[in-house]
């Protein structure tokens, strides 16, 4: 009968043969993952965490994408940066007026490759845009569209949009928030990442002039329902839609009113194309900033 607490030898092994202590399990770790080396010195492209450690870890509406940059992506992030790009580090308030020259300025949350902020751009000289993301190839692409359209109201963010909207923007400062297509999260356990939460209605409130409309975008129709109950619910925004308008009723079997055909000033996108010819439903939202009761 074998003695099962019996030290096993490895098949390769041979008696005349030491057996040579394995690595600490960090020093196999730090073998396997090199450290990765980073793209852009300061302050010559976008900042791979430009927010550090100044501020509390929370739950992220966002999962950062690693891609492929693209030659002519670098290149227009390196060219253009210094002067068209903002690291979101929370560490200062950003003068819109000296920035866009005086015109009314959108935040747009997120804008993936950037086509349609620049069609916007372009169809809408009189009103600029801060661009922010995450995605350092929407980053450059959006860069070299802006350059080759001649733009000078376009302005590409890198970071939190939460810590650049709570950190970095004077009150009253925005004439509008775009928040198109954002991840929806579909699984129950991670709704809570989703990006139009009354927290972030609140924060976005101050922010943004008496006016001031919010649109709101998605094909993902159970997070539609959710954006216009937390809106609908909120006492800053009132909808543009006169109500009740049309009726529809909801995956969950709610009948909502108030969502708004798609306005001319927003591009249909690939994305979107992608998802109605999968047979998905995209709905907008436009909902305005109310004006501060006044003081009695």
């Amino acid at each position: 009968m074998s003695n099962q607490n019996a030290p096993q030898t490895p098949a390769t092994a041979t008696p005349d043969t030491p057996r040579l202590p394995e690595p600490p399990r960090s020093a196999r770790t730090s073998a396997a993952k090199p450290e990765r080396t980073r793209m852009f010195a300061d302050g010559t492209g976008p900042a791979a965490d430009p927010a550090g450690s100044h501020f509390e870890r929370r739950i992220r509406s966002f999962q950062p994408r690693r891609s492929r940059v693209t030659t002519g992506q670098e290149e227009a992030l390196r060219r253009l940066w210094p002067t068209w790009g903002i690291d979101v580090d929370g560490q200062r308030v950003l003068d819109l007026d000296a920035m866009f020259g005086g015109r009314p300025v959108v935040l747009e949350i997120g804008f993936g490759m950037g086509e349609a902020t620049a069609r916007m751009a372009a169809e809408d000289p009189g009103t600029g845009i801060l661009a922010v993301d995450v995605h350092t190839p929407g980053q450059g692409n959006l860069l070299g569209l802006a350059d080759r359209l001649g733009l000078d109201n376009v302005r590409v963010a890198n970071g939190d949009a939460i810590i650049l909207l709570r950190e970095m923007l004077a009150p009253e400062a925005l004439a509008g928030l775009r928040v198109y297509f954002p991840d929806p999260w579909p699984k129950t356990r991670h709704h809570k990442r989703r990006l139009i939460q009354p927290d972030f209605l609140s924060l976005a409130a101050p922010r943004l002039a008496p006016g001031a409309v919010l649109h709101c975008a998605t094909d993902w129709e159970p997070y539609a329902e959710q954006m216009h109950d937390v809106l609908s619910a909120h006492p800053a925004f009132e909808n543009t839609v006169e109500l009740p308008g049309p009726a529809v009723e909801g995956t969950d079997g709610v009948v909502r009113h108030g969502y708004a055909p798609r306005p001319a000033f927003r591009p249909r996108t690939r994305f979107e194309g992608q998802g109605l010819d999968k047979g998905h439903v995209v709905h907008d939202l436009l909902f305005r900033k109310v004006a501060e009761p006044a003081a009695s």
